[in-house]
């Protein structure tokens, strides 16, 4: 029996009661709680080292931004990178419109950019706009299950297919996708393979690789702060991309007509950063690291596991995604059918119904018994009418869940 691998007493929020009865919160995937190692090292920064960095000699300054950079080099570390060659941005959808209106801006009509029926909101709108200049937008298909076909990946990449842009896992299906395979297809077509790592950096060993362009993740989805993201990119591409942004800190020189930019990662940091994201963000990964991503991915898996045992018990209930917790992160999209006196009325005059309850309202009945889950269309619209319905329920964990948060939620539903 398992209880958590992040002690709930690290995180300030799960003290918190509600008609006297504590939280049960299933929804880190779309953000986290944080615990209090990150608030003390936001704290600690602004009451020990807050300047602006980069840009003055005092000594206040020398110190932030050392603490800003070492941020920098930690994140780095704990994916496989060159410091040099992390990009700070708001969230995973700003480094994915960097890329867009950068990488973006070199396609012309004709060009293809590769994506997937699971795409989240954000690796669909920023190639969405480039079709207005004739560029085309592919989507892969899935399987019954969930899984993406690697069948219809290879039929759909052209040779103009110029970008590839997947996620890692799907914030809906929970679907792990093979990115190492589907990386090295992309290069061997000459294309720029970029990885949505959003729901996967923080729930599972990363590393990048060989095959990775660019990868892009959010600090608010790994116990970090909001506001912080994170965007990779080989340094060769960074250096011969334009900048995204303009403004102070990312130039070497200006004139009155011409400029010279800052070397990457800086030249895409235009302005003040966020340095209380970063300083937080790393402590994240600390806390993270202190755990193992190995044990955050085998707790993940079990609590889905045992999840998955006890919905396939529930005949009104109807999830989606692949049935292997193998093959699935900890996120499990339900909806419940209706199972009314009048459902049944119509089924005994032989008029088949298949009717859900609207997401909404089971989000609605769980929030009256404490138990925090997702509802709705999770941004990803296009996979919702790929699977003909218009929204789910959703529940997600993380390392401070347990077994007794998973009993509360399968007990709850059960009462509908």
């Amino acid at each position: 029996m398992i209880n958590t691998y992040g002690n709930k007493d690290d995180f300030p929020i799960f003290n918190k009661r509600v008609n006297g009865k504590r939280i049960i919160y299933l929804d880190s995937t779309a953000t986290t709680q944080k615990p209090r190692q990150v608030l003390d090292a936001i704290i600690g920064y602004y009451e020990g080292s807050n300047a602006n960095v980069h840009r003055s000699v005092y000594k206040l300054a020398d110190e932030a931004t050392e603490v800003y950079e070492r941020s920098r080099k930690n994140i780095g570390d704990f994916i496989g990178s060159r410091e040099n060659e992390i990009v700070f941005t708001r969230n995973t959808t700003e480094s994915l419109n960097l890329l867009s209106y950068t990488v973006g801006e070199s396609l012309k009509k004709g060009d293809r950019i590769l994506i997937t029926s699971m795409e989240h909101h954000s690796n669909i709108l920023p190639w969405m706009r480039l079709e207005e200049r004739g560029v085309i937008l592919d989507y892969v298909g899935l399987d019954e299950m969930g899984h993406l076909d690697l069948e219809d990946l290879k039929s759909k990449l052209k040779r103009e297919t110029r970008i590839v842009s997947v996620a890692h896992q799907s914030n809906v299906l929970g679907t792990i996708n093979p990115i190492e395979e589907i990386g090295k297809i992309a290069k061997d077509n000459g294309s720029i393979f970029i990885v949505d790592a959003a729901q996967s950096v923080p729930h599972m060993p990363f590393r990048i690789r060989e095959e990775y362009d660019f990868v892009a993740f959010s600090g608010h989805k790994m116990l970090g702060p909001m506001g912080i993201g994170v965007l990779y990119g080989k340094y060769n591409l960074l250096e011969e991309m334009p900048p995204f942004n303009r403004g102070g800190e990312m130039i070497k020189d200006v004139d009155f007509h011409n400029a010279i930019f800052e070397d990457p990662p800086i030249k895409f940091e235009a302005g003040t950063p966020n340095v209380e994201g970063a300083v937080g963000l790393s402590a994240a990964v600390d806390y993270l690291k202190n755990i193992g991503m190995e044990e955050v991915r085998r707790h993940e898996r079990y609590l889905t596991s045992i999840t998955l045992k006890s919905l396939d018990g529930m005949k009104n209930v109807k999830y989606y995604g692949p049935r292997d917790p193998d093959e699935r992160g900890g996120v499990i999209a339900f909806n419940v059918k209706d199972t009314t006196n009048l459902k049944k009325d119509l089924e005994g005059r032989n008029i088949k119904v298949d009717r859900l309850y609207h997401s909404h309202d089971i989000a609605t009945f769980l929030d009256d018994r404490n138990v925090y889950v997702r509802s709705g269309h999770h941004c990803a619209e296009p996979l919702m009418r790929t699977l003909n319905i218009t929204g789910t329920a959703r529940a997600s964990f993380y390392v401070y869940n347990g077994d007794d948060d998973v009993e509360a939620f399968i007990s709850s539903l059960s009462e509908i």
